[in-house]
């Protein structure tokens, strides 16, 4: 068993698993990308001088992003089970790389919000096609009794990857402008590292990232195994406690977050009037849940080895449930330290969810369920972000809305607890 809490040492054990290394370079350029693409994107729709944005339409550029794949995802999820996922990451890096340029095209040319969005939109879906595709891959190259210490590595180092490509857009936002022109610019230099993640894509051996086929393989046509995609993979959550548990948990974390950004975003949008500078207040209120749910990955194998992924996991959500009242102020200072503290806290659940569909979960599988995770994670933040754009005041100042955020997370709370009790 690695020792999460020598660096040494777990720095020697990650060396020596050539595959996982290359499964996190993988990462890294990969969620570079998607950092810098959400950034720009956020940049060029939202904070852009030449474009408006009111509450209704921060909540329909997030559905329009991200709620049609996280309704079809669970289906094409069962790719991941049923084609070798080294050739599913290079067949989605490659086309990626492509759209991209497509994006950058579509705002160069002043290109309608709708039209960035729905080519944006595909761009996600492969994204998340990606990320899907790494996760349920991790088993693969990591001994059975590491997944827990090298998924937190993993998913650290992707946040971190993703947290830089966002900051580092502000440079060239800075040198080419908040316009149209300068967005375009910002997507273009997107197009590097997605080509690097296509590259890195190449180097994995021919079926060496699974998936297995094991007994609970979903056999028959590929058109049969992509339609019954939401049936084998929610299933295969309901059957399996801890699974079904953390799901729960993170589902009330990613409505939370939805009320939180909304109320930023606005308030932010509301009282800045600089495009730049409020900008860079978003990207401060992101960078502070991204640095605590990075601390998360360091804390989180230790509390699970103390306590369990059930204690964790529970106890994660009670703090969540206090550090959002603190939220109700609404003073930015308070909500970007309570941005940390829930970042913290929210990650915590979501590694006892990955780490769960990773042990628990037959790996012919693990593809729909990781997919199943992926709707729910954005389902329920496109949800929360849309009731709350429906009563949300222009100036987004609604203690109501953050005090309904504890609420959401004590019902989260008594899910995984009612649930998880059945393990």
């Amino acid at each position: 068993m690695v020792d999460a809490r020598a660096p040494g040492s777990l720095w020697r054990s990650v060396r020596s698993l050539p595959e996982f290394w290359r499964l996190l370079e993988l990462r890294t350029a990969s969620q570079f990308g998607d950092g810098l693409f959400q950034a720009g994107l956020a940049g060029g729709l939202l904070f852009n001088p030449e474009r408006a944005a009111d509450p209704w339409a921060v909540a329909g550029a997030f559905a329009v992003l991200f709620l049609p794949y996280s309704i079809v995802g669970p289906f094409a999820g069962a790719l991941l089970d049923r084609w070798d996922r080294r050739a599913v990451l290079v067949a989605a890096n490659l086309a990626r790389l492509l759209l991209v340029v497509g994006v950058a095209v579509l705002l160069a040319v002043g290109a309608s919000d709708l039209t960035v969005l729905c080519g944006a939109l595909i761009v996600n879906g492969f994204s998340r096609f990606v990320t899907s595709g790494l996760s349920a891959a991790l088993p693969h190259v990591v001994p059975r009794q590491s997944v827990v210490v090298m998924n937190s590595v993993a998913t650290a180092t992707g946040a971190t990857a993703t947290f830089l490509g966002a900051n580092f857009m502000l440079l060239p936002r800075w040198l080419f402008g908040s316009g149209d022109a300068g967005a375009a610019t910002i997507m273009s230099m997107v197009a590097v590292p997605i080509a690097v993640a296509f590259v890195l894509s190449l180097r994995f051996p021919r079926h060496v990232l699974g998936p297995d086929d094991t007994a609970r393989a979903v056999h028959g046509s590929v058109f049969y195994a992509v339609t019954t995609g939401w049936i084998y993979g929610a299933r295969t959550v309901l059957n399996t406690p801890t699974v079904a548990a953390t799901l729960s948990g993170l589902a009330s974390h990613r409505m939370v977050f939805g009320i939180n950004t909304l109320l930023v975003l606005v308030i932010v949008r509301h009282s800045d009037t600089q495009a730049v500078g409020g900008l860079g207040t978003a990207v401060i209120f992101v960078a502070a849940t991204g640095l605590g749910a990075f601390l998360a990955n360091v804390l989180t194998p230790m509390s699970i080895k103390r306590w369990g992924r059930y204690a964790t996991a529970n106890g994660a959500l009670v703090c969540a449930a206090v550090i959002q009242l603190a939220g109700a102020t609404l003073q930015l200072v308070v909500m970007i330290v309570c941005g940390f503290l829930l970042g913290l806290a929210g990650q915590m659940v979501k590694l006892c969810a990955d780490t769960a569909m990773q042990i628990d979960v037959d790996d012919a599988l693990r593809g729909h369920v990781f997919a199943v995770q992926d709707s729910l994670f954005w389902i329920s933040f496109i949800a929360a972000i849309t009731v709350a754009a429906a009563v949300v005041p222009a100036d987004g100042r609604s203690p109501v809305l953050a005090l309904v955020g504890s609420a959401v997370y004590l019902l989260g709370l008594a899910v995984h607890s009612a649930v998880g009790r059945r393990t």
